[in-house]
């Protein structure tokens, strides 16, 4: 199948800059000044405040604020890390090419004294959250960053910042198990990318058959995989890939309620992302398979469903994010029905080539992916 390079528009700028978390201090300097009793204003991220947005196909966040006001005795120690935590990172931005874990963070914050550091590490999340909510970017941008899983393969070119500073240029044909997704890939400049799909793969095992039977050139697809619920950084690269080149996204995962999850936060985001699932989601990305019918279609080995699964049925059956997809209420119901579940590595019962053979374009050819319609 012949490709069609595409040179993909300027990215936007992705990072925080160091005076957006500067201000949040020089407005509670500006409070003090005026006599008035320093307080931050955050926007509530708990469960009644979270808001389906049908428009955009996501969670998001409500109206609903919370205060942490020096007025408070008990707000006292949560303004201040609040403060110190948004110091650091317009200092961690300032510099330009250091990253942090959360929980390098969270032992980070010993050094700075009984009045500040975190006693537990939901602690310090929590207050990460709070400044994404304020911010309203993800923790990615001001150079908080979840530990490297994910990865990806075809021809897609990216230029990245090193950790010494320097700009390198990689194209994730060259790395034999796939390009790892880190900080520095995700928010490299995409500057080429030649195929027309975005295939996201759950398991690593169906990713390297994938890499194995060439898929890539097969399918004239960019192979990305996730790792089980894809992390965050993973999930921004498919959403950027995708929408600065506007090719779609199917995502492939195991026959069971969370391999469908999976999907839906790629797709959707989570609830838990609300304030930032506008950085993160892909809302036209559609679940390829393996569904529930395909256990029967294909005669796949299968475990019984747990009662842990029944009861998560009942919980996506409800949700605003499936409620209104009747592809997705079918599957649901046939899980039910079934009472089981299976692997994608099932497929292999028929074969290495399978997969790339039959039973993807089957899929592809269902879901009018370019180059099957």
């Amino acid at each position: 199948m012949p490709k069609k390079p595409e040179k993909t528009k300027a990215p936007e700028k992705v990072m925080v800059d160091a005076e957006t978390l500067k201000k949040i201090g020089q407005a509670i300097v500006q409070q003090i000044k005026e006599g008035k009793v320093p307080s931050v204003s955050i926007p509530s991220r708990t469960s009644n405040n979270l808001v389906y947005d049908p428009a955009n196909q996501y969670y998001v966040i409500g109206d609903q604020k919370i205060s942490r006001s020096a007025g408070n005795i008990r707000h006292i120690k949560l303004l201040a890390q609040f403060l110190k935590v948004a110091w650091f990172c317009k200092d961690l931005v300032k510099e330009g090419n250091k990253h942090v874990t959360k929980r390098e963070l969270y032992y980070i914050s010993e050094s700075w004294g009984e009045e500040f550091k975190f006693d537990e590490q939901p602690e310090c999340d929590n207050v990460v959250e709070d400044i994404e909510a304020v911010i309203g970017r993800p923790r990615e941008d001001f150079n908080i960053i979840p530990d490297n899983r994910g990865s990806i393969y075809g021809d897609i070119t990216i230029k990245y910042r090193s950790p010494s500073g320097k700009f390198n240029t990689i194209n994730c044909l060259d790395t034999p198990d796939g390009q790892s997704i880190g900080p520095r890939i995700c928010e490299g400049e995409i500057e080429k990318v030649n195929a027309d799909k975005v295939i996201a793969i759950e398991t690593g095992g169906m990713y390297n058959r994938l890499m194995e039977e060439e898929a890539h050139k097969k399918f004239n697809a960019i192979l990305v995989h996730t790792a089980g619920q894809a992390p965050r950084s993973t999930r921004r690269l498919i959403k950027r890939i995708s929408e600065e080149n506007k090719i779609p996204v199917y995502i492939f995962c195991d026959s069971d309620p969370f391999g469908l999850h999976i999907a839906m936060v790629i797709i959707a985001g989570s609830a838990k992302s609300a304030h930032v699932n506008h950085k993160l989601a892909t809302p036209k990305a559609q679940w390829l398979g393996t569904t529930a019918t395909d256990i029967t279609k294909y005669k796949l080995r299968s475990d019984k469903l747990r009662p842990l699964d029944f009861k998560r049925l009942e919980e996506l059956k409800k949700d605003p994010r499936y409620k209104d997809d009747p592809r997705m209420q079918k599957e649901l119901q046939t899980w039910v029905k079934l009472g089981k579940k299976a692997e994608q590595q099932a497929l292999l019962r028929y074969g290495f080539r399978f997969v790339v053979d039959e039973y993807l374009p089957d899929k592809l050819r269902e879901l009018k992916a370019p180059g099957f319609r």
